[in-house]
Order: C-alpha cells, then structure tokens, then sequence
C-alpha cells in the first residue's frame, strides 16, 4: 500500500530533537547493568527459535551474540552517517540558521551513538564468557560507501533511520521478555533516531533538485551496490557469531546443523539489515516522490532480503 510522502521543516525537527535528548550515563554505567538471563533481541529480528538443534540455554546465547553484533551494526554505519551529514551541513551554512543547527545535532547525536555502542560492547565484553568477533574496521566501511554518489549514500542513511524506526515499534517496543537494560538503549536510540528521518528526507530533497534523471538512476542503483556490499558483510558476521557460539557454548556442531545456522541466520540479518528498511512504506514514498518507478523497482527487490 503507498505511503504518502510526510513534509518536514527545520525548525520543529530541531526542537524535537532537543525535547528528547538523554546523556549517556544515563544508559550505561554501574548502576546499568546488562542481564545475560535474558534476550537482548526479539525473536522477529534474531530468528533463533527455528534453531530446534539447539537447547533453549544455546539459543539465548545466539540471541545474545546477535544482540551485540546488532548494536555494533549500529556503530558501523554511522561511521559514515556522521562525516556524511557535516559535510552536507557546510553546504547550506550561510542560508539558514535552523537548517544548520539541524544537522549539526544530528551529527552531534550520531556521535554520541558511537559512543554509546562502544560503551555497550565493553560492558557486554565485561560479562559475556567469549568474546564475539565483527566485521570491519569501519573506516574501511565507510571509505567504501562514502565513494558512492552523495544521493545513494543518503538514500542508504535513511534507509537505516527507518529501518531503525520499524525495530523499535513493530518488534521492541511491547516485547516484555527483553533485557530493560538492552530495551532502554534501543528505545533511545530510537528516540533521536525517528527526528534523523526527518532530516535525511530533506537531505535527499536538496541532493535531488540537482540531478537530472539519468543521475537519479545512477543514485538508486548505487544504493543498491552499497546494499549488496553490506550484505556480504552480513554473510561474514554470519560466520563470525557461528564460531562465537561453538566457542561459548563448548559446542561444536554438526555440518548440516552449521549450514541450517548460516542460512536462517544470514536471512535474518538481511531483514534485520536489509529488507525491514528497503520495504519501509515512509523510505518507498521518497523514492517514489524522486520518480515513480523507484518504488515498483525497490518493491521487487526487497523480497530477497526479507
């Protein structure tokens, strides 16, 4: 069903945003601390539960390694959102004060993300038995993506703040069975994350009026290269989570049990990833307001990574 494009401004984004800002010791610190008893993800997300070769006890370890690798996914790409929104930010500054007060805070915030996920993974280093190994470094992640045109590198950014919208309310917000520790980082980072999406749809508006169509084209399918690239990336952290798990659980499992693992696993992560923003209705109505045969082409991609 099609969504219709939402208008935003500057001026209430930005106060938005200040309304719902939090510190980070707020979240973690000694008197935060995370609950190995409990999962960190939902089971939409982690898909664990189709695993029945593993005991209950192994699949909360799985659910728990995917909880990590989730929140330095986090870190990862917004290695790149951060430098990409200052540089779009010096291109306005003598135009207007609100739009560049704007994406100043959403750089400011996005900083302070990283931060965050590097706190948490300490912390989550401090009480998991193994530790869990991931994909990078990020600034090779980023030189990669940030070597696309400027239109598909924001396309790719909204594209994560949605995805990180529909986590929060289709999956997070009324699971009960969660770690409150874990829940409470993820509520806040979609806190400030859900005034990102606003501020990314006018990112793309302004990086759209000076491109032809040809160049619109171009734009769409280099999100898709950045897409793909990232999948591969996932396909890797696949791996990475295996041996993490055989290394906790002091388990090693049998070839067929390992392949079912990679297969449900890295699907998981392609929805989680992949499919949960490509088929968000909010991120298909901008690109359908870019050309109307931007969300037909998207529409008939996305079912691969759902």
């Amino acid at each position: 069903m099609a969504s219709t494009l939402q208008a935003y401004g500057y001026e209430e984004t930005l106060a938005a945003s200040e309304k719902v800002a939090w510190r980070l010791d707020d979240l973690l610190g000694p008197q935060h601390r995370l609950d190995f008893q409990k999962p960190f993800l939902p089971e939409t997300l982690a898909r664990v539960r189709p695993l029945d070769f593993l005991s209950e006890g192994e699949q909360l370890r799985l659910n728990q390694i995917r909880g990590h690798g989730y929140l330095y996914m986090f870190g990862l790409v917004e290695e790149f959102i951060l430098p990409f929104v200052l540089d779009h930010c010096r291109q306005g500054v003598a135009e207007n004060h609100d739009r560049t007060r704007a994406f100043l805070q959403f750089a400011g915030e996005e900083a302070k993300h990283i931060e965050l996920f590097r706190r948490f993974r300490r912390e989550f280093e401090a009480g998991f038995p193994h530790p869990c190994e991931v994909i990078g470094p990020p600034e090779a992640v980023a030189e990669k993506v940030l070597g696309h045109h400027p239109l598909a590198v924001a396309i790719t950014i909204l594209h994560i703040e949605w995805m990180t919208q529909r986590h929060w309310v289709e999956a997070v917000q009324d699971d009960q069975d969660l770690d409150p520790r874990f829940k409470n980082l993820l509520k806040h980072h979609w806190l400030e994350e859900a005034q990102h999406a606003k501020l990314d749809t006018l990112m793309i508006q302004e990086l759209a009026l000076g491109c032809d169509s040809e160049e619109l084209d171009q734009a769409v399918q280099e999100y898709l290269e950045i897409g793909a690239f990232l999948d591969q990336g996932l396909a890797q952290q696949v791996e990475f989570d295996l041996a993490a798990l055989q290394l906790t659980t002091g388990r090693v499992l049998k070839e067929a049990e390992a392949q079912r693992l990679r297969e449900i696993q890295h699907q998981a992560n392609r929805w989680t990833f992949l499919g949960s923003g490509m088929s968000h209705p909010q991120f298909l109505a901008t690109l359908e307001s870019l050309k109307a045969s931007f969300r037909k082409q998207l529409e008939q991609v996305a079912p691969a990574f759902c």
